[in-house]
């Protein structure tokens, strides 16, 4: 039974044990009335006990979970290490068996578990070694559990400390700006997003910064040009001139969005590099697929119609050609540092539908009109 249950069992006895019943007021010549019998009913509770744990001191729960968490053991882990926090509040080894149960969880992806050991130890105004890297992990809990908010006030918090690192600023400035993403803030994410990357350029030895924060940083900025990209739909029911107007303001966020994607892969960081090409491959084949599903222009007549979509092929192949290119140099770039994620998995796949579609457009078949495609989540 944890101590917060126990905490609310003698909440309740002691306010039962204070209900008394008593005689009419101002009676003082009558007998006091025998206080009336109450029961009250509680739902059963079971407590369980970790019998093979009980007999092991912290010396030895520590040491069982440092094992376990060195086997990739995490479910065995944590219940060393919470062990041992919970029921050894004085060993020397609580604090770092704290740290260790939170970490244990996030492995296992128990994100709420994960967020309540971290928050014992985290603190984001002052903190350092274990409780600084633990604010930083709490924010990570807080993001895994959609409480964006408050991921965003400690990551905030963080960015503004003076005595910390500047990679560890840059790093709280970036994941700050992922969460304003994810809560469907903008402007205000693209605002603290720049601002990490205004303090990273300004850096006159951009080698104490790690790679990964600048690179995604370019990345989600990026993201924000997609998103107001996907917004632009091509309606050829509006006319020819809006539907090149339309098209011409889609191609422009799409090569503001490349452009974000392309810095991010000259920062150099393996992951976000083969994530940005992925992204540009991916757009330019979802700009495809949108141009060969879109219908002629209803004020065109039969012999313009005809034109129009001679013309669109041409435009099509030179898309697909941009996105074969941009597919095969980003696997070329993932085999040269050995990096394996879902983005290059997905853009395996993607260079091989495209290279499909560009030959069936060389033997002049019809342009086959490709699967929607799916929303991937925010990395």
């Amino acid at each position: 039974m944890s101590v917060s249950r126990w905490g609310w069992v003698l909440a309740l006895g002691l306010g039962v044990a204070g209900c008394r019943t008593t005689g009419a007021a101002g009676s003082s010549d009558t007998a006091q009335v025998a206080p009336a019998k109450q029961e009250i009913e509680f739902d059963a509770v079971t407590v369980t006990a970790d019998l093979e744990l009980d007999k092991l001191n912290d010396e030895e729960l520590f040491a069982g979970g440092t094992s376990a968490f060195a086997a990739n053991d995490f479910k065995q882990a944590a219940r060393f290490f919470g062990r041992l926090v919970d029921f050894h509040p004085k060993s020397q080894h609580r604090r770092a068996a704290l740290y260790n149960a939170g970490l244990a969880h996030q492995r296992l992806k128990e994100w709420e578990e994960a967020w309540l050991r971290f928050s014992e130890l985290a603190d984001a105004k002052a903190g350092q070694g274990d409780a600084l890297d633990a604010a930083f992990r709490v924010a990570e809990t807080q993001y895994h559990l959609e409480r964006y908010d408050e991921a965003v006030a400690l990551l905030s918090t963080l960015a503004t400390r003076e005595d910390i690192p500047v990679n560890r600023r840059i790093e709280a400035r970036v994941q700050q700006g992922v969460c304003e993403l994810e809560a469907g803030r903008t402007d205000a994410a693209e605002a603290t997003l720049r601002k990490a990357l205004s303090a990273y350029e300004a850096l006159s030895d951009k080698d104490e910064v790690d790679d990964y924060f600048p690179a995604q940083a370019h990345f989600f900025v990026g993201e924000l040009y997609r998103l107001d990209y996907e917004d632009v739909k091509l309606d050829p029911a509006k006319g020819a001139d809006k539907l090149a107007e339309d098209l011409n303001y889609k191609a422009e966020l799409l090569l503001s969005s490349q452009g974000h994607y392309l810095r991010s892969i000259r920062v150099g960081n393996g992951y976000w590099a083969t994530a940005s090409g992925s992204r540009i491959g991916a757009m330019y084949e979802d700009l495809y697929a949108q141009m060969v599903s879109s219908p002629a222009p209803a004020e065109l007549n039969a012999e313009e119609a005809v034109v129009y979509r001679q013309e669109l092929r041409k435009k099509i192949r030179v898309l697909l050609t941009k996105s074969i290119n941009i597919y095969e140099r980003t696997l070329e770039t993932a085999e040269r540092i050995g990096s394996q994620s879902s983005f290059v998995d997905r853009t395996r796949e993607s260079l091989a539908k495209v290279k499909a579609l560009l030959l069936a457009d060389a033997e002049g078949e019809p342009l086959p009109e490709p699967p929607a495609s799916k929303d991937e989540p925010h990395t």
